[in-house]
């Protein structure tokens, strides 16, 4: 990926950080996107002492104007973008019923329109080039119902049926989007969820009262096993796949 530039949404820390890194060890320049100022700027530290090529852009992805001039600036400071990464997410839990409108709106912002809105702002630049490759980071609960994660699973099921739809308009232009759908992922996302020290052992056996599936592999993945999907799928060795999901969730999901 020498020559390439990469722009990677959740950048600070979780999986977007660990998909910095990966296309940063493969040659990759990338712009590392995130609203978390503080977080996005030490992590952005820690890549460039290790000499990775990496920037940061410190913006909100549910901020059209802001999106806009950051797709702009990006291209301006580090050349065209190749690759797209939207790996931002939030988690919002509570019952359907429970829910807040807010807390509806914020985890659609992020995980939905978020997508929308920086996949537009990049893609657009990519279609007159005829080139480029986009890998949305999804979830296993796109189409696993999930308790107290209904705003969750309905987001990323959303920006799933988004991308392979943009994936179909923009496969003429020699543009692939493709999806990642990680399961339980060891990042400060899953960590939230736990309530005490069985969290880890009670994710990866499940939980029958929460109609919930334990991992066959028997483990949690780490956010490097998420960020080497996508770093595949974006490679030349996926030039001939599109509007794809590949799920990295050990078997939790039964392959489904």
């Amino acid at each position: 990926m020498d020559d390439k530039v990469a722009l990677v949404t959740g950048a600070a820390s979780g999986i977007g950080a660990a998909v910095v890194r990966a296309l940063g060890e493969q040659g990759a320049t990338v712009a590392a996107v995130d609203r978390d100022a503080e977080g996005l700027r030490q992590t952005v530290r820690k890549l460039t002492a290790d000499g990775l090529r990496v920037e940061a852009f410190h913006l909100d992805v549910t901020a059209s104007a802001e999106v806009e001039a950051g797709a702009g600036a990006v291209e301006s400071r580090l050349g065209p973008v190749d690759f797209l990464v939207n790996a931002a997410g939030v988690l919002r839990l509570g019952k359907a019923t429970e829910l807040t409108e807010e807390d509806w709106a914020a985890t659609f912002g992020v995980n939905t329109t978020g997508v929308f809105l920086m996949s537009r702002a990049v893609v657009n630049r990519m279609l007159p080039r005829s080139r480029g490759a986009v890998v949305t980071v999804t979830s296993n609960a796109e189409g696993t119902a999930r308790m107290d994660m209904s705003a969750y699973c309905a987001s990323k099921a959303a920006a799933t049926m988004f991308t392979k739809c943009l994936g179909l308009e923009t496969a003429k232009y020699g543009i692939r989007c493709n999806l990642v759908a990680p399961g339980s992922t060891d990042t400060p996302m899953l960590r939230s969820m736990w309530q005490d020290s069985t969290g880890p052992k009670t994710t990866v056996e499940g939980s029958l009262d929460a109609y919930r599936l334990g991992i066959p592999l028997a483990k949690l993945a780490r956010a490097s096993d998420v960020a080497d999907a996508v770093v595949f799928l974006l490679s030349d060795q996926a030039a001939h796949i599109t509007m794809h999901t590949l799920t990295v969730d050990g078997g939790a999901t039964l392959g489904g």
